[in-house]
């Protein structure tokens, strides 16, 4: 077993934890400044002679008390927070014999200013960094006019050290407001790749369907007085194929709409995307001969046609990539749409391409159950990193195809979940609902 981490110790610190060390650590640093260490001849800074009584040290002693309540309150209520530990500082002050506010006494502030900069909103961060650097200067104007000496240029450093803590927190922020909009921005991505691979295999579908009706309204006009059965029969192939791609093209185009409804813009750069495409699709298209469209609609119509009855076909091809894939069915198979064969067969290959992408995993086993009379269901599951690799799945099963993923189910009306194992590994499901009389084909 490897030797565990030490940063997720510091993780675990709060902010008002670290407050806390940094208190403890300016008195401890004030300390060292008045009192003689190795090396030194003296101290670098004579003890006041308050410090040494028992009123400096309850000063001393009712500070660090109002410091431990600030940082109690710096999660749950920052600005309150930073009262006390100002407060605080002004009053560890007062018996040192200072003439302005020390840094080591400003450390807890500096530590509060980070924290509210980093997590707080951006107004409230400002209140903060003016009320830190308020208290500085007020500090110097009151000695100023009541005739005392005044340590300028010690205020203005820390005042200083202020400002850069409370710099790196909106930075920190500023980090993390941008990697959380690429990630955003990288998932919608994924969303309209998927829309786009949906739409595309919806219009190969309709094309394969169209050939099957245009061959059998051939066939069906040629033997219609010769061969009355043949001819009825024809029709009725053509009548099925209708109504399976008329009840596909309803399902996914109501799907979008309602999707569109509840997100405008997204679906406004969908449809744009789609038709850049598209027209793109249409130019190379335009540059073939006869013989290149017939080998691309024979492409096309064969892609159109895979479906769960392909699964044999990729579970090969995955054996040639170093993992076993083990296809179970439940239940007796079924005629499916077209739509819901090519979107469980998409399920199943994007989750097993992440299998070998990412798991480390030897084998997986893809289950296909039937049983449901109302819906199919595909599970992909695998048991993890084989002893010795050095592959680890993402945590949290959040990558951006499982987003694809789970757009193409939503659009569906399915259930789609994807998560680790209880006993190690991996497991996604999905669960597309049939339309009435699908099995009636």
């Amino acid at each position: 077993m490897s030797a565990t981490p030490s940063a997720p110790f510091f993780k675990r610190l709060t902010p008002g934890r670290w407050a806390a060390v940094a208190w403890g650590a300016g008195i401890v640093f004030t300390a060292l400044l008045r009192i003689s260490v190795p090396g030194q001849e003296g101290p670098d800074v004579m003890p006041g002679f308050v410090i040494l009584r028992w009123d400096g040290l309850l000063m001393l002693g009712v500070a660090t008390l109002l410091t431990l309540r600030g940082g109690a309150l710096l999660a749950r209520r920052p600005t309150a927070a930073l009262h006390y530990l100002l407060v605080a500082s002004v009053i560890a002050s007062t018996p040192l014999g200072v003439t302005a506010i020390p840094f080591a006494q400003y450390l807890a502030v500096d530590v509060a200013l980070y924290a509210i900069a980093a997590a707080r909103p951006r107004r409230e961060a400002w209140r903060a960094l003016l009320l830190a650097l308020g208290l500085i200067f007020v500090y110097l104007a009151v000695r100023l006019l009541s005739g005392w000496s005044a340590g300028t240029t010690s205020g203005l450093a820390v005042a200083l050290t202020a400002l850069v803590a409370w710099l790196l927190g909106r930075s920190e922020r500023q980090a993390r407001e941008y990697a959380e909009q690429s990630r955003a921005q990288v998932a919608e991505q994924a969303v309209t790749a998927e829309r786009l691979r949906i739409a595309r295999e919806m219009h190969d579908t309709v094309a394969h369907s169209i050939g099957i009706v245009a061959l059998q309204a051939g066939a069906a006009r040629r033997v219609i007085d010769t061969q009355p059965e043949g001819a009825r029969q024809a029709l009725a192939e053509i009548e099925t194929a209708s109504r399976e791609t008329l009840a596909g093209l309803r399902r996914m185009l109501g799907a979008l709409r309602t999707a569109d409804q509840a997100d405008a813009t997204f679906a406004d750069r969908t449809e744009e995307a789609f038709r850049t495409e598209e027209s793109s699709r249409t130019e190379d298209a335009s540059r073939k001969d006869t013989e290149t469209d017939t080998d691309a609609a024979t492409q096309a119509r064969i892609e159109a046609a895979s479906g769960l009855a392909a699964l044999g076909r990729l579970a090969e091809a995955t054996g040639a990539a170093g993992v076993r894939v083990a296809v179970r069915r439940v239940g007796a198979p079924r005629p499916l749409p077209p739509d819901i064969d090519l979107s469980a067969f998409r399920l199943v290959q994007e989750s097993v391409t992440n299998v070998v992408r990412h798991s480390g995993a030897d084998t997986c086993t893809v289950t296909v159950d039937h049983r449901d009379p109302e819906a199919v269901a595909v599970t992909v599951e695998d048991r993890g990193p084989t002893p010795g690799s050095e592959r680890e799945r993402p945590g949290g099963g959040s990558g951006y195809g499982l987003a694809g993923m789970r757009e193409r189910v939503a659009l569906l009306h399915g259930e789609f979940t994807a998560g680790p194992r209880p006993g190690g590994g991996f497991r996604v499901t999905a669960r597309l609902p049939l339309p009435t009389g699908a099995n009636a084909r």
